[in-house]
């Protein structure tokens, strides 16, 4: 999108937009009393006063200053701080033509801050999951910062929330909160940023649509779409709050929920993002399908490629290569695309979930990743299960092992090789120690091909940290897929008692 097109959509609606006072001193939206700083990394502390004005900020017995740009924005950043439950004070002064200024943001702790976001799973609140709520009386250092569900048409420098000595509402981002905080030993913030239904797209930066083409074709759609814009202004600007049909109609655009609920995020440090978000792209396959509009999108076999390059983006956004990212894989769910071939539900050919769990493991292309496997959740009816608590916990081992450096097993078995013995294929796994099965039975959900896509359901025994697979009815077997469906039945386990992730040794197109 070029920036003519920009401003034709934008100059209508800066009206629309809260503007900043100059005039005094302001922090930026995430600075509040309560709050919690990541501990051992530079700290950005940001905000507005007079063009010109001078700004100290005093933490920890640092004091940092420095200057108001021009525009009033302005900038500091403090040295990496030692985690700390004592709570603290930070204060921000000002010096500039219109007068001198002060901010305290009281009872400040130090410790880790995760952001939270994608859609409903993560919204999803611990009053609905029973093994979560249960957990609340054991929970302590725990504090959360929800931002306001809403959009805007235009990257936001502020966001609506505060910070409370409250636990996070999400179940996922409380049961992750909890873990890493008895693992750390140290106080934890949790950033929520999540809203149902919204699909990939939805918190994308308009920039992505410079490397990103179908988002650049919804980008434009949405631009020359007048009906929409005026909709979401009337919605913005009428009374509140908004009907059902105008927030769903809002949460399900492209790039506007990034604008106000992401953007102004940037740069507060933490060590990364959980992101539970995916079912909105399991409409169709390959996406941009024309209808229903709301599945235009990047679609199962995209995903992945997307994600990669939206990982990326926030990256540079942040400024940091190690700005970690944790995705909760989509649990088991039993229904099947349309465009489905007429097999089973179980078959590993069939239009499902299996799809999207394998391109939301592609994010492991890039370093500082962790991708939770959940396969042996879910609900086969339900899209919104209750068993949630193992979600967080299985992305909290992986934040103990590769960010806070733990020696656990964060992880199930991951297929490494598939070696062809004649009538047998033996798989070979990493992360298998004391591979088993979670009732002593053989191990299920493994399907063997031919090699021209004759697929059977495998006879499978273990032997080590391998899995032995034969069939009568399969001579001389070439591909495995393992877990391949939207709600398998698996019991393959490790000795952590993880469960081993879904997988396919062939590349057939589906």
């Amino acid at each position: 999108m070029n920036n003519k097109m920009i401003w034709v959509l934008i100059l209508p609606l800066m009206l629309l937009l809260p503007q900043k006072s100059q005039a005094d001193l302001q922090l930026g939206s995430l600075f509040t009393s309560h709050m919690v700083l990541q501990r051992d990394m530079a700290v950005p502390v940001w905000g507005w006063a007079d063009p010109g004005a001078k700004v100290t900020v005093e933490f920890a017995d640092q004091k940092k200053s420095g200057s108001a740009e021009a525009s009033g924005k302005w900038h500091i950043e403090l040295d990496p701080l030692a985690a700390s439950l004592d709570s603290k004070t930070l204060r921000v002064s000002s010096e500039g033509k219109s007068g001198n200024y002060s901010v305290a943001c009281d009872d400040v702790l130090i410790g880790e801050v995760w952001i939270c976001s994608g859609q409903s799973n993560m919204q999803f609140g611990y009053g609905g999951a029973p093994e979560v709520k249960a957990l609340i009386p054991k929970v302590k250092n725990v504090r959360s910062f929800e931002v306001k569900r809403t959009v805007a048409f235009v990257e936001q420098e502020r966001c609506e929330g505060q910070w409370v000595d409250r636990i996070p509402n999400s179940a996922v981002a409380l049961a992750f909160a909890h873990e890493v905080q008895v693992a750390s030993d140290v106080p934890v913030g949790i950033v929520l940023a999540a809203w149902g239904s919204t699909s990939l797209e939805a918190w994308m930066p308009a920039a992505m649509a410079d490397s990103v083409p179908h988002f650049k074709m919804l980008l434009k759609e949405f631009e020359e779409n007048a009906e929409a814009q005026n909709q979401i202004k009337s919605a913005l600007t009428g009374k509140q709050p908004w009907s059902r049909s105008d927030d769903v109609f809002m949460r399900r655009q492209s790039s506007i929920i990034y604008n106000a609920m992401m953007h102004p995020l940037i740069p507060y440090a933490c060590r990364g993002l959980v992101w539970y978000q995916g079912e909105r792209n399991t409409q169709s396959m390959y996406g941009m399908v024309e209808a229903p509009w709301y599945s235009r999108n990047s679609g199962i076999m995209k995903y992945g490629e997307v994600l990669t390059q939206w990982m990326l983006e926030y990256r540079t956004r942040w400024g940091r290569n190690d700005f970690h990212f944790l995705v909760a894989m989509l649990p088991g769910y039993g229904a099947i695309l349309k465009t489905s071939p007429n097999v089973p539900k179980n078959h590993p050919t069939a239009h499902s979930w299996a799809w999207m769990r394998e391109s939301q493991l592609k994010a492991l292309d890039l370093p500082n990743t962790g991708v939770a496997n959940t396969v042996d959740l879910g609900d086969e009816k339900n899209i919104h299960p209750k068993d949630k608590y193992p979600v967080g916990q299985r992305l909290a081992l992986l934040a103990d092992r590769d960010v806070l450096g733990e020696k656990i097993e964060a992880q199930g078995p991951i297929m490494t090789k598939v070696e062809n013995r004649g009538k047998q294929l033996i798989v070979h796994f990493d992360y298998a120690e004391g591979l088993k099965t979670a009732d002593g039975t053989s191990p299920r959900a493994f399907w063997i091909c031919d090699g021209v896509g004759h697929w059977v359901e495998a006879d499978a025994r273990i032997e080590g940290r391998t899995v032995v697979l034969e069939s009568p009815e399969v001579g001389k077997p070439k591909y495995v897929r393992y877990a391949f469906s939207g709600k398998p039945m698996v019991n393959l386990i490790n000795a952590a008692g993880l469960p081993a992730y879904p997988f396919r040794s062939d590349t057939f197109k589906p």
